[in-house]
């Protein structure tokens, strides 16, 4: 029987993502916090949104870039 090998493009694949991740996760505080220091301007609300869609974003990556990588050096689960 021979050993599972990590397959590459896929190890690729989950590294962007995490990579992704990483890059909305510093992007995202920082707009919530820009819009929580507006809340005077009438742009506040849809600013917010868009911090806290990028935040969920920022998680949904995260899970998907390390549900990747396991899968590329651990095979598919059965």
């Amino acid at each position: 029987m021979e050993p599972k090998r990590t397959d590459k493009e896929l190890l690729g694949k989950g590294v962007q993502r995490m990579a992704i991740a990483f890059i909305f996760m510093f992007i995202s505080p920082v707009i919530i916090h820009s819009a929580f220091k507006n809340q005077d301007h009438p742009l506040y609300i849809p600013i917010l949104i868009v911090g806290i869609i990028g935040a969920a974003f920022a998680i949904f990556m995260a899970f998907r870039g390390l549900k990747t990588i396991m899968e590329s050096m651990f095979g598919k689960k059965k």
